[in-house]
C-alpha cells in the first residue's frame, strides 16, 4: 500500500517474510523480514520513520557530526546503506532490548549516501517500544555509540547526544517554568521537548495522549521557510508523526503544507 503526499514522501505497509537487501552493492547484507511494518519514506528511497507489528518504533534524523565505521582489511562484516538502516531494525527486532543486544555486536557497517537534495547522509537513529524502553544509536568518530534506557525520550539533531544531554542538564537546573531557550537550534529544541514531554499530563485517554504528543512536537519544530545560513542541517520541519506503541497505531503524517493526520 502506498499513500503519496504533496511532499513526495510515502507511507508504505510491508509484510513479514520479505527478502531484503542493504542497498550497498553486491556484497550488501541480506535478510528476510521477521515482522511487518508501516513506514514513512524520505525521497521514496529511505525508511525514515515507522512502526512494526510488535510495536517497535524507529525514527531517523540528520546528525551532521556522524562519522561512520571504516572497515579494516579482513573485516568480514557486510555493508548496509544508511537508507536501509531503519528498515533493518524494524524488520528484525521486537523490542529495544533485543535490538540493542544484536546491534551492539555490529553485524554490519553503515555506508552513508548523499540524498537526492544534495544533503550528506549523516544521521542518527532512535528506537522505542511498548514497554517504555528506548535507545539512541550514533556513529561518532568512526565508532558506534548507544544510549540505552527509558530516560532517553528525546532526540533532535546536532550536536552529538552526549553533548545534548550536558546542555539539557544545564537548563534543567534553571527550570522550564522559569525560562526555556527558544531558537530554532537543535540543542534548544531538545531542551524544550525534554521539558514539555515530562510536563504534559499523563493520561490513559488515547486521543488526549496523541494530541499532547503532537503539541510537544509542534513546539520543537522549526517554522516553515526558516533556514540558518551556513548550517543546512538547521532547516524547516516538513512533517510530523506520532506512534502509539501499545495500541499499534501510527499517526501519519502532519504536513506543514497540509496539516492533516492519517
Amino acid at each position: 500500500m502506498d499513500w503519496k503526499t504533496d511532499l513526495g514522501s510515502n507511507l508504505w505497509a510491508f509484510p513479514r517474510g520479505m527478502q531484503r537487501t542493504g542497498a550497498a552493492g553486491p556484497t550488501a547484507i541480506r535478510w528476510t523480514s521477521k515482522y511487518g511494518s508501516v513506514v514513512a519514506t524520505a525521497f521514496e528511497a529511505a525508511t525514515a520513520d515507522g512502526m512494526n507489528e510488535k510495536g517497535l518504533v524507529a525514527n531517523l534524523l540528520y546528525l551532521a557530526e556522524s562519522e561512520y565505521v571504516t572497515p579494516a582489511r579482513g573485516d568480514k562484516r557486510l555493508p548496509i546503506s544508511i537508507s536501509a538502516w531503519t528498515q533493518y531494525v524494524l524488520d528484525n527486532y521486537a523490542t529495544v532490548g533485543e535490538a540493542v543486544t544484536a546491534l551492539g555486536k555490529e553485524p554490519f557497517y553503515v555506508i552513508p549516501v548523499v540524498s537526492p537534495d544534495g544533503a550528506a547522509g549523516t544521521v542518527h537513529l532512535a528506537i522505542s517500544d511498548a514497554s517504555g524502553d528506548s535507545a539512541i544509536f550514533e556513529y561518532v568518530g568512526g565508532k558506534q555509540v548507544i544510549h540505552h534506557g527509558r530516560e532517553f525520550q528525546v532526540m533532535t539533531n546536532s550536536p552529538v547526544y552526549d553533548q545534548q544531554l550536558a546542555l539539557n542538564a544545564y537548563w534543567q537546573q534553571i527550570g522550564g517554568t522559569t525560562m526555556l531557550p527558544g531558537t530554532n537550534r537543535a540543542a534548544d529544541r531538545f531542551v524544550r521537548a525534554s521539558f514539555y514531554i515530562n510536563a504534559i499530563p499523563k493520561t490513559a485517554d488515547n486521543a488526549e495522549a496523541v494530541a499532547s504528543a503532537f503539541s510537544v512536537i509542534r513546539n520543537a519544530s522549526v517554522p516553515l521557510g526558516i533556514s540558518t545560513p551556513g548550517q543546512p542541517n538547521i532547516s524547516s520541519t516538513l512533517w510530523r508523526t506520532v506512534s502509539d506503541h501499545k495500541n499499534r497505531r501510527y499517526y501519519f503524517f502532519e504536513s506543514d503544507r497540509s496539516p492533516n493526520v492519517f
